[in-house]
């Protein structure tokens, strides 16, 4: 780096600056070709794995996250994701072909996926390396520059990733801005080519609406309240596992994870034993070194008035000891929780997992389809009847079937929520057209257009009638 980049501002005050590199640097990198963006993803990848040592050490400063959790949700996302846009990166930069309608007969035309431009990803606290480094890979496939805003509640991983990404890009390239709120809206206030932002539905409206005052395109990766629904003929150990695994890694705090469960009554009681055995097994009865932290002392007040207001209406809460000092919470179960308590209404966002009863599918379909559109939704079954019935009468991001949140590592699969849980996709080939402007490209070899051009003479005005019986 030169000494003019070695010396970029930091703060608000040198963010024009910033932005305005950027912009120069962007235009020159519309016609960089896969190679060039190749060898900077080999760049990412390397400084990921020198860098895991001090990335596992900050995890676990933020999020008492154990070594091996920070491997499977941080790193293994990231370095999948970098690999898997290595090897097919140059299919998706060719240009598509597009056959003509009856009514462009005698043109070519073609899609061209070309660079946004100066894009902004806001990353946030609970996956801070995952969630800042996938969409940074997604942003250099599709060839643009990057201003990257981490969260300020994981601070160790904040300084860990501006340190690292510091040492392979010059920052009119890719550059990492630390700060509170203030920062964050002073990102906001620039001209964005586009927003990739993951969080919360309540600030992705924030994101939405400073986008709107330049028209920045956005890709919002939200959440709310994933439900789990297991039915009466669902293999009981594999939905014990799988939802003790999604719902307490990285203590609850998983925008994707189950967020409450609705068991069919023939199995509730036999499924709430197995769901808390696998839980004490995966983390033992007291939960120890493989089991997270909540993030901050904020956050654990917020999961306690939650349990706290759920006992006040008359629900049970079992487990859910809790030590402030240590922001430690264990898993707590809530059965006979009303709809209108805190913890059915809000999105949980910690190791509360609620679990309602039900006869019919009718009960948690009506109940889903009253509530915002989830980010997720799981059902467990052997009746291909049951789960084609809840897909289709529901609408959720995605959905897993026997299973909780491996949808989220499948790079051929497109990531992201519908309306309150998000707009956009990400990962793989989606990632890359969601830093992509498609642009149409259209040439006329033989087209008969102008043969409908004025004056509207007799003759034209019949071929135009046949035209619209035709096309």
């Amino acid at each position: 780096m030169d000494m003019i980049e070695t010396m970029m501002p930091d703060g608000v005050a040198g963010l024009d600056t910033l932005f305005a590199r950027q912009q120069a640097r962007a235009i020159a990198l519309r016609s960089s070709g896969a190679e060039a963006r190749i060898a900077k993803m080999r760049a990412l990848e390397a400084a990921v794995q020198a860098w895991r040592p001090r990335l596992y050490a900050a995890l676990q400063e933020d999020l008492g996250k154990p070594e091996a959790e920070a491997d499977l949700s941080e790193i293994l996302p990231v370095l999948s994701e970098i690999r898997h846009a290595r090897r097919h990166l140059k299919s998706w930069m060719k240009p598509q072909r597009a056959a003509p309608t009856l009514t462009t007969f005698g043109t070519r035309a073609r899609i061209r996926h070309e660079p946004r431009g100066v894009c902004l990803i806001i990353s946030p606290w609970n996956y801070p390396v995952n969630l800042a480094l996938g969409p940074l890979a997604s942003a250099i496939a599709a060839g643009n520059t990057a201003i990257l805003k981490p969260s300020e509640m994981a601070p160790a991983t904040s300084a860990a990733l501006a340190a690292m990404l510091a040492e392979i890009f010059a920052p009119d390239e890719v550059a990492v801005r630390e700060g509170d709120a203030a920062i964050a809206t002073a990102l906001l206030d620039l001209p964005f080519d586009h927003i990739f932002f993951t969080g919360s539905p309540a600030i992705g409206k924030v994101v939405m609406t400073a986008a709107a005052r330049h028209l920045s395109s956005v890709t919002l990766e939200l959440g709310g309240k994933s439900p789990v629904i297991v039915d009466a003929g669902a293999d009981l150990a594999k939905a014990a596992k799988a939802i003790a695994w999604g719902k307490f890694t990285n203590c609850g705090q998983t925008c994707i994870a189950p967020d409450h469960l609705y068991a069919h009554e023939a199995v509730h009681d036999e499924l709430v034993r197995r769901v808390r055995a696998e839980t004490a097994r995966m983390y033992g009865a007291a939960p120890g070194a493989d089991y997270g932290r909540i993030v901050n002392e904020r956050h654990f007040d917020r999961i306690m008035r939650l349990l706290d207001d759920a006992r006040g209406r008359g629900a049970t809460v079992e487990g859910g000891a809790a030590d402030r000092a240590r922001r430690l919470i264990a898993p707590a179960f809530v059965s006979g929780a009303p709809r209108e308590s805190a913890v059915m209404q809000e999105e949980i966002f910690g190791p509360v997992l609620p679990v309602i009863r039900f006869r019919d599918a009718a009960e948690p379909i009506e109940a889903i389809n009253a509530a915002p559109k989830p980010l997720a939704l799981y059902l467990f079954a052997r009746d291909r009847r049951f789960t084609d019935r809840v897909i289709g009468e529901t609408s959720s991001g995605g959905v897993g079937i026997n299973t909780t949140m491996l949808h989220f590592l499948h790079g051929n699969l497109p990531f992201g929520g519908v309306n309150n849980s998000g707009i956009g996709n990400a990962h793989g080939f989606y990632g890359f057209r969601a830093f992509s402007h498609e642009r149409a490209v259209l040439r006329d070899v033989a087209s008969a257009t102008p043969m409908l051009f004025p004056p509207y003479t007799k003759r034209v005005r019949m071929m135009v009638k046949s035209v619209l019986r035709l096309a």
